[in-house]
């Protein structure tokens, strides 16, 4: 386990830091196993892949991209939807593209937790072609200020750019400047989308400047608040964790200065996904010293019992929590049962980021339902804490059985039809919504999972158990949908059943063209 170091401004991106890859196929027991360095640790181990030196996990190079985001956009993401911070991005206008998904994904996470509703805080430098030949430092300069005197933020965030890195702007720098004069943190994110080939290092980055900035270095311990790292769900886990006397501190959507800051007075830090919380739940850990949870995410009956179990344990409520496990079991029982019977044959296949999607899976085995494939955006073979129980893929392996048709691959639509065309789905689970439409096309219905929050815990089960109900009573519609459409790829392209053959062999693209 690598020690985070809070004295410098960057981040180590996932690929060097963690090994992460972003294309993969095979069997998920496979890639539990060529992930499986010894000790957890972060040693390279070398595998047989064709490659002259080596590699840490065996990957395939694709040789393009259709569509995908970056760390510039996940960053903005994070420190833009703060509710008294203010995201500067230093970048030309079109690196704001993405801005108004975040202002709804703001304003609706904002609704599900009863908080006033606001806009995002993001404004930018607007680069243009002066400024990408005789730099723009200066520029951000009277940026900062003018955004401190119309805000009066209490944290501002710089990000960085393709643009900015190119050219070399020293945000820094400017960032040292202007705090010292405004008396705010100025936190610079060094965030440049080729920085990473996946955009979750983004997550990294601005957390990395929560940690440096904001967070409380001399904190008065709160023994009864507990830290969720999260995106803008829906606030399940105070019901859940209210019986074990806790508070939710959630962090970092939608947060505000207070609660960010307040972090290092937890009496622990725990997650909904370990993809998107580990790096600051470690950072907590090793600089404040804020215990993360060691357990599985809080998805189906075994996994919720092992995560409240590992909690109790951290706040000595360890009798307490065994009662209410029972009486939670004793509660849900019937109506899982109940949807058990009415989902018995259906099948399922989920395309989400990696250890969420590892957690829906086991909410729709423990329906019944028969996943016998998934996509994941990239593969973290270990995460920042080194803990055995934050193996997710292991777990889900473990636990509930193989899947033989798994893909690691960063949002690819082209890929898609060739994927489920391998697998017998009467549903698909997604995140990114782009990818709906393909699967639309091919005749399956899908449901946009929106809430990053609905299938936690005990309820969690019932509530995904319900929506797949409501998503099969479309499949008619579908079914006519697929009659009338076409997809838009090459017969050549639609007849192979190699999702990743391109990888494989780079001139077909050339033959196909020819």
């Amino acid at each position: 386990m690598k020690q985070i170091n809070l004295a410098l401004d960057t981040v180590e991106n996932r690929e060097m830091r963690l090994g992460s890859i972003t294309s993969w196929t095979g069997t998920a027991s496979d890639l539990v196993m060529q992930s499986n360095y010894e000790g957890r640790s972060l040693i390279k181990r070398e595998f047989d892949c064709g490659k002259k030196n080596g590699c840490r996990l065996c990957e395939l190079e694709m040789p393009f991209n259709q569509q995908s985001m970056c760390a510039n956009s996940i960053a903005s993401c994070q420190a833009g939807n703060l509710r008294d911070c203010v995201l500067i991005q230093h970048s030309p206008v079109g690196c704001t593209a993405r801005n108004p998904e975040f202002n709804l994904a703001m304003r609706n996470g904002l609704a599900r937790r009863n908080l006033e509703p606001r806009n995002i805080n993001i404004v930018t430098t607007n680069l243009m072609e002066n400024d990408m030949v005789f730099g723009a430092s200066e520029k951000l300069r009277k940026t900062v200020q003018e955004t401190y005197d119309r805000y009066h933020p209490k944290a501002i965030f710089l990000s960085m750019s393709c643009s900015t890195a190119i050219i070399g702007e020293d945000i820094t720098s400017v960032a040292d400047e202007m705090e010292e004069e405004l008396g705010i943190p100025v936190i610079p994110l060094h965030c440049e989308g080729f920085r990473s080939k996946h955009w979750s290092t983004g997550f990294d980055i601005a957390q990395h400047g929560v940690l440096r900035q904001i967070t409380n270095r001399n904190p008065k311990k709160q023994k009864d608040l507990i830290n969720i790292v999260a995106l803008w769900g829906t606030d399940y886990f105070t019901d859940m964790l209210k019986p074990l006397g806790l508070r939710v501190n959630y962090i970092m959507d939608i947060a505000s200065f207070d609660e960010l800051a307040q972090t290092s007075e937890a009496v622990a830090t725990t997650t909904f996904c370990h993809t998107l919380g580990s790096y600051l739940a470690t950072g907590l850990e090793q600089q404040f010293g804020v215990p993360q949870i060691d357990a599985p995410q809080p998805y189906g009956i075994k996994g919720t019992d092992e995560w409240l179990r590992a909690i109790a344990k951290v706040v000595d409520k360890v009798e307490e929590t065994e009662k209410y496990i029972q009486s939670e079991h004793e509660r849900v029982h019937d109506e899982i049962e109940a949807l058990k019977a009415k989902l018995k044959g259906v099948k399922g296949f989920v395309i989400t980021g990696s250890a969420y999607a590892h957690g829906l899976i086991s909410v729709l085995r423990e329906l019944g339902i028969e996943v016998n494939g998934s996509v994941v955006f990239h593969h973290d073979p270990v995460y920042d804490g080194g803990k055995e129980n934050q193996d997710t893929l292991k777990t889900l392996v473990e636990n509930y059985g193989d899947i033989p048709n798994y893909s690691v691959s960063k949002t690819q639509p082209f890929q898609l039809p060739v994927i489920l065309g391998n697998v017998d789905t009467d549903f698909i689970i997604v995140r990114h919504n782009g990818l709906a439409p393909n699967a639309a096309r091919m005749g399956i219905p899908s449901f946009a999972m929106g809430d990053e929050h609905f299938p936690v815990g005990y309820d969690g089960i019932i509530r995904t158990g319900k929506a797949i109900l409501d998503i099969l009573a479309r499949k008619k519609f579908n079914q006519v949908l697929k009659r009338h459409v076409k997809l838009p790829y090459s017969d050549w392209w639609l007849a192979q059943n190699d999702p990743f053959i391109l990888a494989r062999d780079p001139e077909l693209i050339e033959i196909d063209q020819r």
